[in-house]
């Protein structure tokens, strides 16, 4: 019952926008610009939060970012130009789906590999199948030979002879 009414709660605050993030201060664009606006929002990252886009996110300066890029979608700029405005600033690491060529090429194709690998590892050990069994009575090792006398270090012979005395 509690669970039921929490979740109704929730739907009627989202659906009347209770919990939305606040605007910086700019007024929304008509509605074809303003989904452009949120599209290249949820592009680019939060310096603040960064793990959230600046759409996402509820501090002041995703709020001040994505104000800018309303004011650069207004003036007419195209989406690789507003792209290239936030990377100019805050480096490639602004953009939450790093560009696939050079180095990032790691970031796409790593955790691929590792699942491969993995794959294989795990593809190996159930073919080859479980270990042999040791067998239970293990022979008792053989005594050492004793060294001969004329192989024996002087020191240890001379210990001997007085031992034997």
């Amino acid at each position: 019952m509690n669970a039921a009414l929490l979740t109704l709660t929730l739907l009627l605050g989202l659906s009347s926008g209770q919990y939305a993030p606040q605007q910086a201060g700019s007024e929304p664009l008509e509605p074809r610009l303003e989904a452009r606006v949120q599209t290249l929002g949820k592009e680019l990252r939060c310096a603040v939060c960064q793990g959230l886009s600046i759409a996402d996110s509820p501090s002041s300066m995703a709020r001040a970012q994505l104000d800018k890029v309303r004011e650069l979608v207004s003036a007419g700029k195209s989406d690789q130009e507003i792209r290239d405005y936030f990377i100019a600033r805050y480096g490639e690491w602004v953009l939450l789906q790093p560009k696939a060529e050079g180095f990032n090429w790691l970031v796409w194709l790593g955790p691929v590999a590792l699942l491969l690998g993995g794959g294989v590892v795990i593809y190996r050990q159930v073919r080859r199948g479980p270990e042999p069994e040791a067998p239970a009575e293990s022979p008792a090792p053989a005594e050492p030979p004793s060294p001969s006398p004329d192989t024996e270090d002087p020191y240890l012979q001379a210990v001997r002879r007085e031992l034997d005395q």
